[in-house]
This record gives C-alpha cells, structure tokens and sequence, in this order.
C-alpha cells in the first residue's frame, strides 16, 4: 500500500521539544508537586532525584514546550525531483505553531494529504496537538483526529511501518539511517543533548539544523521502504 501513497502529497515533520523551565527550582511548588507525580516511574526506573529527572519534562507535553517544527515535502522542478525542507522555530510557541498550523490549513488540508514523522504517532502529533491547544489554538483538521476510526486518521509512522505489528519494538530513526545506509551528519547533536544546547548555548539556530536533517531522513526511510533510490544532495532545498 506504501507504492499507492502520493509522496507530493506527504508533508514530512519533526518537532524539538525542551523543558518549560530550565531547572526544577525555577517551578513554583504547584509545578513541583505536579511533576513529583508525573516523573515518579522515571526516577525510580534510573534512580533520579526530582532535579535530576527533570532533565526528560521535555518529552511531556504538559511540562514542556516546541522549539522548532521542521517540514518537509517532495516536488517537482523542471521535470526533476525535490524535496523542500523549511521550519519554524523561536522562543514564541504560540507563534510557531499558529505558523504551523496556517500551512496545514492552507496547503496540507485536503483528502489523500498525509502527515509522516518517525514515531509521530506516539510524539510527534499528540504533541503538537496538545500544545496547540494549551496555546489556546484551533487544531488544523490534519491533527483533530477525535472520534475518527484508525484508517480515516491522516498520520503516518515510519517507526510503525518498521514495527511489521511488533508493538514491544522501538526502534530508533537514527538506527534505521544505519541499517538501509541513510547518510546522515555525524558531527551535529542529538535529541538528548537538544535542551543542552537550547538552555546552556541558547543556540536555536543549531538546533533548527538538527531538525531539519531529521526531517530529510524520515523522508529517505520512506524511500526506501517503497524501493526507491534516496535523494542525492542537490536534490534536497533546504529554506
């Protein structure tokens, strides 16, 4: 069914996220006591104090916020393949994601569209989706998916492609990259070190690099799982 799908149609994404605060004693004791009770799995799980753990609050879309959504999707130029790659990102989630939000309900809002992300389903969309509303913003058709059946939902995974039904299998984009021979940087961050560098460096702009690289690669893993020959590098426009 992967060969059925229109790739002009498929907007690629992914987000970087980052803790709302940048230590656990900036949160007032309400926040504290709250992410007490959210990272308690966490801290006994690695042993972590409550400072410690809240290092992951990025991953939670109740006490972290989007820095940087990077998309991506295929045209054509002249007769020639390309793929478009852009972002949006700043301290402003509000505004990045409105920004967001106006491209899906401007080009990516239409029967067949379809929005691609590894491990977009569990992360990805859910939160976007979340934050937008925390932002007090409409969700874009695209990501209300309330009261739909799973086969009318726009989403697409390719950590769920690779699953094969497997649902204890997780497997990283950056393991797939290696595993079909996906170039990838080796001299740039990862998402681990992606709140490092936004609190310590304040280096948005590097971690606008990393997001867009990701995207590009999602893109290549669709590739290959239709069988078809990755993009070269002049064939990606990176604005």
């Amino acid at each position: 069914m992967l060969r059925l799908l229109e790739l002009d149609n498929v907007l690629f994404l992914d987000i970087e996220t980052v803790s709302a605060a940048r230590h656990f004693d900036d949160l007032d004791a309400d926040w504290q006591a709250l992410w007490s009770d959210k990272s308690k799995w966490i801290r006994e799980r690695d042993d972590l104090t409550l400072s410690q753990s809240y290092g992951r609050a990025g991953i939670y879309a109740e006490f972290g916020k989007i820095v940087c959504i990077s998309v991506g999707y295929f045209a054509q130029s002249f007769g020639e393949r390309r793929f478009r790659v852009t972002s949006f990102y700043g301290e402003d989630e509000a505004q990045l994601l409105q920004e967001f939000a106006d491209l899906l309900n401007s080009h990516f809002n239409f029967s067949g569209h379809v929005l691609c992300a590894h491990n977009g389903k569990e992360f990805d969309f859910p939160y976007i989706a979340r934050r937008m509303l925390i932002q007090g913003l409409e969700l874009p058709r695209m990501l209300n998916i309330a009261g739909k059946k799973p086969w009318e939902v726009p989403h697409l995974d390719t950590m769920e492609l690779w699953k094969f039904g497997d649902f204890k299998n997780y497997t990283s984009l950056k393991l797939l990259a290696q595993v079909f021979g996906i170039p990838t940087p080796k001299d740039d961050i990862d998402g681990s070190q992606v709140g490092r560098v936004y609190w310590e460096e304040l280096d948005l702009e590097r971690i606008e690099r990393y997001c867009k690289k990701d995207v590009v690669t999602v893109a290549q893993l669709v590739l290959k799982f239709r069988g078809e020959q990755l993009l070269e590098e002049d064939e990606v426009v990176l604005v």
